[in-house]
C-alpha cells in the first residue's frame, strides 16, 4: 500500500476531515477551513500553440489565460497518448495507456475499459470526503458491450467514482449523439427507442454516402455514417430522435451543468471533471462564434471554449470559491487541422501555428502529440508563475493522494509530483513513454527518443506521425522543434534510452478487462 504525505504550511486541522464547521463562520472563512475545490478542465484537441498565453497572436483566449496570469503555467505539461480515449484512460486511472489492452480510439458503443474493482482519481477524491462529478467529453466506454440505450447505462461514471454524471458517450463524430444524465439518455422518448451499431447502417436510414443532399458539413475521409443535425457521423444509429443534440447547443448546455453542479455543492468539497468538446470535429460553433476568429470553425470552436471557461471562472468569483479552489486547465492531446470534415480549418490556419514551435500533433510521437497546455490555479497556495517542471496528467491521481493524505492499494504508473504541480519545485517526472497512434516513444529529462516504426502511409504523414526507418534522438532543450536527429552523434547514450525504453515497455504491469 502505498501512503503520500505533504506538509502545506498550514495547521494541520485545515485538511482534517473532521474539521467542524460551526454556524457562524462566514463563508469565505468556510472555504478556507476545508479541503481545496479540485476541477479539472480538459479541453479536446487543443494545442500548445493555440492559446494566447502560449504565443498564438491571432486567436486570444482571455479566459484560459486567466488561469494562467493567476497561477502556474507549464512549458513541459504532457499526457501520455496523442489520441483522447487512451489519454483519458491515464488521467482516470494512473496508469500507462498501453497496460490495457483497450485503451484504444473507442467507437461509441464500446464498453468501459476501466476496472471498476481498482482506484481511480475520482474515487480517490471520494475517499477523500469529496462529491464529485462528470460533465462534457467521455470517450473511455460504457457499459458491458451490449448495451440497451433505452434502459440504465452501467457500468459507467458512477461505477468508477463519480457520484453525478451529464456526459456524451464518445466524440463529437460519433454515434450515439446523445447526451447521458447519471447512466440515462437525456430525453429519450420510449415510443421511439434507440439503437446503435457501428457494423451496419438500419434499413432506411439516410447516411453521409448515400444522401449528400441533407448535409451542411461534408466529410473530407470517413465520417459518412448517420447524420445527424445535419452532420454525418461515424457509425449508426435508429431512433432517439427527441434525444439527439444540436451541435449548437452542446457548449452552453455543458457549461451550465458544470455551473449547477458547483452551486449545489459549493457548501462541501467537491471534485469536478468538466470534459469540453472543442475543438473536436464536428467543429460547429454556437452561431454567437461563427465567423469570429477569422480562422474558420475550428478558430471559432477554440474562441467559444474560451468564453466557457471565461464564464465558469466567472461563477466561482460569484460563489466565492476562487481562492480555495485547484483549477486545472488542460487538453487530452495535440491539435489536428483537417480531422475528417471539410470546415477550410487548413485553408484559413494562416501563420497560426497550433502546436506553437512543437513538432508534430494529435497521433505524432513527436512533442506536438503529447506536449500540451497545462495551466493549474490555487489563489490560495499557489503564486503565479512559469514552470518547466516536467510533468504529466497521469500523475495527478498520485500527487493528490499526497495533498489530501490518501492512501491506495493499487500498483500504478502515476508518480507524486506534488510540490511541481504547486510551483514549490522544477523537478517533476524524470521520464515519460508516449504514445502515438498505435506506436511509442520515450521521454528522459531533455532527451527525447524515437524508434524506427515502419511507414504504412503516405511519406509525409509517416513523416508527421514519426514513422521511419532509423532511430531519432533530440535534444529538446537545444532543439524544441525536433528537427536535428543527433542519433549518430550519440550512440552510448542512444543505447542506454532505448534499454530504459524497452525496460518500461516490457516491466509495466498488463491488465485486460474486468
Amino acid at each position: 500500500m502505498k501512503l503520500f504525505s505533504y506538509t502545506l504550511g498550514l495547521m494541520a486541522s485545515a485538511f482534517s476531515p473532521t474539521v467542524a464547521m460551526t454556524a457562524n463562520l462566514q463563508p469565505q472563512q468556510e472555504q478556507k477551513d476545508k479541503h481545496p475545490n479540485v476541477i479539472l478542465i480538459v479541453a479536446d484537441d487543443l494545442g500548445y500553440g493555440d492559446l494566447s498565453c502560449y504565443g498564438a497572436h491571432r486567436l486570444q483566449t482571455p479566459g484560459m489565460d486567466r488561469i494562467a496570469n493567476e497561477g502556474i503555467r507549464f512549458t513541459q505539461g504532457f499526457c501520455t497518448a496523442a489520441t483522447s480515449t487512451p489519454s483519458r484512460y491515464s488521467v482516470m486511472t494512473g496508469k500507462y495507456p498501453w497496460s490495457n489492452v483497450d485503451a484504444k480510439i473507442l467507437p461509441g458503443n464500446a464498453a468501459l475499459i476501466i476496472d471498476t474493482q481498482k482506484i481511480t482519481f475520482p474515487k480517490l477524491m471520494k475517499q477523500a470526503g469529496y462529491v464529485t462529478g462528470s460533465v462534457g467529453k467521455w470517450h473511455i466506454g460504457l457499459g458491458d458491450g451490449n448495451v440497451d440505450w433505452n434502459k440504465e447505462v452501467s457500468p459507467g461514471a458512477a461505477e468508477i467514482g463519480y457520484d453525478y454524471s451529464f456526459i456524451q458517450a464518445a466524440t463529437n463524430d460519433r454515434v450515439p449523439c446523445v447526451f447521458l444524465e447519471n447512466g440515462k439518455v437525456v430525453g429519450l422518448d420510449p415510443n421511439d427507442p434507440l439503437y446503435v451499431n457501428y457494423r451496419k447502417n438500419f434499413p432506411g436510414e439516410p447516411t453521409g454516402k448515400n444522401n449528400p443532399e441533407l448535409l451542411r458539413m461534408h466529410p473530407s475521409v470517413g465520417h459518412a455514417g448517420s447524420i445527424v443535425n445535419g452532420v454525418p457521423r461515424i457509425g449508426f444509429q435508429k431512433g432517439g430522435k427527441a434525444a439527439q443534440w444540436k451541435d449548437e447547443e452542446m457548449a452552453e448546455l455543458f457549461l451550465n451543468k458544470a455551473k449547477q453542479f458547483v452551486n449545489i455543492n459549493k457548501e462541501k468539497s467537491f471534485f469536478l471533471y468538466y470534459g469540453l468538446h472543442q475543438p473536436h470535429v464536428p467543429r460547429v460553433p454556437n452561431e454567437r462564434f461563427v465567423g469570429k476568429s477569422g480562422m474558420g470553425p475550428r478558430g471559432d470552436a477554440i474562441l467559444e471554449a474560451d468564453w466557457c471557461v471565461s464564464e465558469f471562472l466567472k461563477e466561482l468569483d460569484k460563489l466565492g470559491l476562487t481562492e480555495n479552489t485547484i483549477v486545472i486547465f488542460t487538453s487530452d492531446n495535440g491539435p489536428v487541422l483537417d480531422d475528417g470534415y471539410k470546415d477550410q480549418a487548413e485553408e484559413l490556419v494562416g501563420d497560426h501555428k497550433i502546436a506553437g514551435p512543437l513538432r508534430g500533433g494529435k497521433t505524432s510521437m513527436f512533442d506536438g502529440g503529447t506536449r500540451i497546455p497545462f495551466m493549474l490555479r490555487w489563489p490560495a497556495q499557489v503564486k503565479p508563475q512559469v514552470s518547466d517542471a516536467f510533468i504529466c496528467q497521469m500523475d495527478l491521481l498520485a500527487s493528490f493522494a499526497a495533498l489530501l493524505g490518501q492512501t491506495y492499494p493499487d500498483q500504478l504508473d502515476s508518480e507524486n509530483t506534488l510540490d511541481a504541480f504547486l510551483g514549490k519545485s522544477q523537478e517533476g517526472r524524470k521520464e515519460l513513454v508516449i504514445e502515438g497512434m498505435f506506436n511509442y516513444a520515450y521521454r528522459q529529462g531533455d532527451w527525447a527518443l524515437i524508434p524506427p516504426y515502419y511507414n504504412p502511409y503516405s511519406k509525409e504523414d509517416g513523416e508527421f506521425i514519426g514513422l521511419g526507418y532509423g532511430y531519432k534522438l533530440y535534444n529538446l532543450k537545444e532543439d524544441i522543434s525536433q528537427q536535428n536527429n543527433l542519433a549518430e552523434k550519440y550512440p552510448e547514450l542512444l543505447g542506454k534510452l532505448i534499454n530504459r525504453f524497452e525496460y518500461l515497455k516490457g516491466h509495466t504491469d498488463k491488465v485486460t478487462r474486468y
